[in-house]
């Protein structure tokens, strides 16, 4: 999490900066103020989603927290978009191609990870799929809501950038 804020700033740096300006305060608050919300989603999970699957859990639920790790299966083809970005190489079929994979391991991973998990918990203690929601902790069900929440928000944000790679360039008007 520390490494993805600090590839964040780097990114943001070596887009804003002057060709003489190193790292200044002015830069520094201007990542702060525009990358608030995914700052803050890092540090959340660094300073309480980390020390809560690593010590307050005990023995329980290393399979739950596995597949939370898997979200981050994705995360190399996030960084690498922005990454042909930076380089101005978004008119590229390994842009494209990379686009897909974003998509479709952003939604398997980030997305579908979470019914996976109540349908594997299903089997488990052979339940129906409708059951588990009503067997677990609520508060389970409460955290699930609040991990999955953010990522059908960005999910649909890729979506969106997605359609605009893919749709027609705009017809010019004559005169």
């Amino acid at each position: 999490m520390v490494y993805d804020i600090y590839a964040m700033y780097l990114c943001e740096w070596y887009r804003t900066r002057e060709p003489n300006c190193r790292h200044s305060c002015t830069i520094f608050r201007n990542f702060l103020s525009k990358n608030r919300l995914m700052i803050t989603h890092h540090v959340a999970i660094l300073l309480v989603l980390v020390p809560i699957t690593q010590r307050l859990r005990g023995d329980l639920g290393d399979f739950f927290v596995g597949c939370i790790f898997m979200a981050e299966l994705s995360t190399p083809f996030v960084s690498l978009g922005k990454v042909l970005i930076q380089l101005k190489k978004q008119h590229t079929l390994l842009y494209k191609v990379n686009g897909i994979l974003t998509l479709t391991t952003f939604f398997s991973c980030r997305i579908l990870l979470f019914p996976y998990m109540y349908w594997c918990y299903a089997r488990q203690e052979t339940l129906s799929l409708l059951q588990v929601p009503f067997k677990i902790p609520f508060f389970c069900n409460v955290a699930n809501a609040f991990l999955v929440a953010p990522q059908i928000y960005w999910f649909s944000l890729l979506c969106k950038k997605a359609a605009r790679l893919f749709d027609p360039p705009p017809a010019i008007k004559d005169g």
